[in-house]
C-alpha cells in the first residue's frame, strides 16, 4: 500500500505566486476529478481521454515548469492516488500514462524524486506487477534530455520494487526485464562526460538494486529453475560491471570516482558469489560459459546478446580484486587459492592467459587496469608453463591466443608510457615463448603477416630469431647418434623462416623494400637472414635449410637489388648534407653493414656450387 500521504498543502512557496494556485496546478485537480466521475458513473468512453489529460498537464516543457510547480503537481497526483476513495480503475488509468511525466517531473531538483519514486512505487503495489514491467520497461525507451540520469533511476527503482512482487513465471519476466535495462544503460554511457560520472555510477547502484530483487526471487526457487536464474542474475552483474568500467576512463582524476566505481564492483561481485561463481571459473571464464550453456536454447539466443560482454567483466572481478583493497578482503584466501590452482594446472593457466584478450583488447577500459591486467598475466605465465605444453601435441588454443597476442600488442604500440609498453612487450615475449614449439613459429607468422607497423614487425622478426637460435641450440644438444637420424631434412621451421625474410626483403607488391619507412624490419629481417646463413653453415650438407636453386635466389633477388637500394639512397643523401639527411644515413649505416656480411655469407656458399 502507499506510504505516508504527502499533503497538497504540505507545500507553500513564497517566490511570487504560490504554486498552489497556478493556473496549471487548478487544471490538474479538474483533470484528476473529471477522471474519477467518469469511473465513478461508468463513462468508459471519457476516462482514458481523461487519464490523457492528467499526464499531458504533467508534461510540461522545462522552461515551463519550476521544481516548486513540480513538486506540488506531484504531490497533488500522490494525494489523489493515495485516498481511500479513489476508484481502482483509475488508478489502474493512470498507471498506463503516469510513469514517463512522473519520472520527468521527478528528475528536477528539490524533493520531486521522492515523490515520483512514492508513485512508481504506488502503482507497483496497487496494479498487476505484470503490466507494471511493460508500462516501466517501454518508460525506459523514451530519450529525456533534461537529467536523463535521474529519470532512469526512478524508473529502475519502479522495477525492483515490481519484480519483488512477481508470484509466478518468474524468469520469463526477468527475460523482459533484463534486455530493456541493459540497453539504455549501455546506451546512457556513451552520452556522459566526466562531469556527469558520478550520477552515472547512482545509475549503476540502481541497478543494483535490479539485481537484489532477482536475487530474492532465487531464494525463493528450487532445482534447476533456481540454476537457470542465478545464471541470469550473474550474467547480469557481470555485464553490469563491464560498462561500469567505462566510467574509470584514463582521464579521469578523481580519486571519490574511482573508489565510488570499486565499491559497486564490490556488490555486484557478491550476486556472482551467491549464484556459485567462483574465482576459478572467473579466471578461466568458465563459469561464464556454464551460465551461457544453461541459457543457451534456441528461444533465448536474442536474450543472450544482450549479455555480450560478461566475459570482459569476469576478467575484470579478477582485475579489480587484485587492485581493490576492499575487494580483496571479500575475496579473502578463495583469490590466491585461485590463482595458485591456475598456475599449477597448465591447461587452465592457457584457459586465465586467454581471458586477459578482452580487457587488453578493449578500448573501453583504463590504462591502470589494463596494467594490472598486465601484472596478472605475468604472474601466471613462467618457464614451467612452456616446459608442459612443449609436451601437450593437441594445443586447441592457438585462435585465442593470436587474439591475445594481438590485444597485447595494442597496448604496446598504444600505451602512454614507457614502463606500461615494456611490461607489455615483457607479456607478449612470456606468452609466445610459452606456446608449444610445433606451433610457435606458426603464431609468430600471422602476427608478423597481420603487422601494420613497421617497429612491430622488427620486434616480431627479432623474436623469431630468439627462437631459431633456441631451436638451433637444443638441436645441437641432440647426441651424435640421434643428429645422423635427423640428418636427412632441414628444421621443420626452415621454410616459414624463409618466407618471412622473403616478405621484408622482397614485398610481395614487387620491388626491393622502402628503406626510409622500413629500416627497422628490413635490418631485423637481414639479422635472421644471417644467423640461419651461419647455422646453415655448420650443418652437414644433407640437412642444408638453403639448397642450390634458393641460395641462388637470396643472392640476386633479395640481396643484390637492396644492395643497389642502398647504394643510390646513400649518393642522394651525401649530396644534401642536411641534419633529416644524416639522421637518415645513420640509421642505414647498420642496415648496410648486416647487409654485407649476409652477402659475403652467401658469396662463401656459392663458391662450393
Amino acid at each position: 500500500m502507499a506510504r505516508d500521504e504527502p499533503s497538497a498543502a504540505a507545500v507553500d512557496v513564497a517566490d511570487g505566486d504560490s504554486p498552489s494556485s497556478s493556473p496549471t496546478l487548478t487544471r490538474l485537480r479538474e483533470a484528476l476529478a473529471v477522471l474519477s466521475e467518469a469511473f465513478e458513473s461508468g463513462d468508459t468512453a471519457s476516462s482514458d481521454a481523461a487519464a490523457a489529460a492528467v499526464a499531458e498537464i504533467l508534461s510540461p516543457s522545462d522552461a515551463d515548469a519550476s521544481a516548486a510547480l513540480s513538486e506540488q503537481m506531484l504531490r497533488e497526483v500522490h494525494a489523489f492516488l493515495s485516498r481511500p476513495s479513489s476508484n481502482q480503475m483509475a488508478i489502474d488509468a493512470l498507471s498506463l500514462e503516469l510513469p514517463k511525466p512522473v519520472a520527468k517531473l521527478g528528475a528536477r531538483m528539490g524533493n520531486c524524486r521522492d515523490i515520483a519514486r512514492a508513485i512508481i512505487e504506488f502503482f507497483a503495489s496497487n496494479c498487476s506487477p505484470r503490466d507494471m514491467l511493460c508500462i516501466l520497461c517501454e518508460a525506459l525507451d523514451t530519450p529525456v534530455a533534461f537529467n536523463g540520469s535521474a529519470y532512469l533511476v526512478i524508473l529502475l527503482d519502479g522495477l525492483a520494487s515490481t519484480l519483488t512482487l512477481i508470484q509466478r513465471r518468474h524468469i520469463e519476466q526477468v527475460k523482459v526485464v533484463l534486455p530493456a535495462i541493459l540497453r539504455v544503460m549501455h546506451a546512457n554511457l556513451s552520452e556522459y562526460d566526466g562531469e556527469h560520472r558520478m550520477s552515472t555510477v547512482d545509475l549503476f547502484s540502481a541497478a543494483l538494486r535490479i539485481g537484489n530483487a532477482i536475487q530474492e526471487m532465487c531464494k525463493t526457487m528450487v532445482n534447476h529453475r533456481k540454476e537457470e536464474l542465478c545464471s541470469i542474475l550473474g550474467l547480469y552483474a557481470l555485464q553490469n560491471i563491464a560498462l561500469l568500467q567505462a566510467l574509470v576512463s584514463s582521464e579521469s582524476k578523481h580519486q571519490n570516482i574511482l573508489s565510488t566505481c570499486g565499491s559497486v564492483v564490490l556488490q555486484y561481485s557478491k550476486f556472482l558469489m551467491f549464484c556459485g561463481f567462483t574465482y576459478l571459473g572467473l579466471l578461466t571464464g568458465n563459469d561464464v560459459t556454464s551460465a551461457t550453456t544453461k541459457l543457451s536454447k534456441e528461444e533465448d539466443d536474442n536474450f543472450l546478446d544482450c549479455f555480450s560482454s560478461a566475459m570482459d567483466g569476469a576478467s575484470l572481478v579478477v582485475v579489480w580484486t587484485s587492485m581493490h583493497d576492499d575487494m580483496s578482503k571479500y575475496a579473502g584466501a578463495e583469490f590466491e587459492s585461485a590463482l595458485k590452482e591456475v598456475q599449477d594446472n597448465c591447461i587452465r593457466k592457457w584457459e586465465a592467459i586467454n581471458m586477459f584478450r578482452y580487457v587488453l583488447s578493449s578500448v573501453n577500459y583504463s590504462w591502470a587496469i589494463k596494467s594490472h591486467s598486465l601484472d596478472l598475466l605475468l604472474t601466471l605465465v613462467d618457464d614451467k608453463c612452456s616446459e608442459e605444453t612443449n609436451d601437450h601435441v593437441d594445443f586447441p588454443y592457438s585462435t585465442q591466443i593470436f587474439a591475445t597476442l594481438k590485444a597485447i600488442e595494442r597496448v604496446m604500440i598504444a600505451a602512454p608510457d614507457t614502463l606500461m609498453r615494456k611490461k607489455a612487450f615483457s607479456a607478449l615475449k612470456r606468452v609466445i615463448s610459452a606456446v608449444p614449439s610445433t606451433q610457435r613459429f606458426d603464431i609468430l607468422q600471422a602476427l608478423i603477416e597481420n603487422s601494420m607497423f613497421p617497429s612491430l614487425t622488427a620486434i616480431l622478426l627479432d623474436l623469431v630469431k630468439n627462437e631459431v637460435s633456441r631451436e638451433s641450440r637444443r638441436a645441437d644438444q641432440v647426441n651424435g647418434s640421434d643428429r645422423s637420424q635427423d640428418a636427412g631434412g632441414s628444421p621443420p621451421w626452415a621454410s616459414q623462416v624463409l618466407e618471412l625474410v622473403e616478405l621484408i626483403l622482397r614485398p610481395p607488391e614487387g620491388g626491393p623494400p622502402c628503406l626510409r619507412d622500413h629500416s627497422e624490419e628490413v635490418l631485423s629481417a637481414l639479422n635472421l637472414l644471417r644467423l640461419i646463413l651461419i647455422i646453415d653453415s655448420r650443418g652437414s650438407r644433407s640437412a642444408k635449410m638453403l639448397r642450390d636453386e634458393k641460395i641462388r635466389a637470396v643472392y640476386s633477388e633479395w640481396l643484390i637489388p637492396l644492395r643497389l637500394i642502398i647504394t643510390g639512397i646513400q649518393s642522394e643523401l651525401e649530396k644534401g648534407g642536411g641534419e633529416d639527411e644524416n639522421q637518415m644515413l645513420c640509421l642505414l649505416n647498420p642496415v648496410q653493414f648486416v647487409l654485407h656480411r649476409c652477402i659475403e655469407l652467401v658469396e662463401e656458399k656459392m663458391k662450393g656450387l
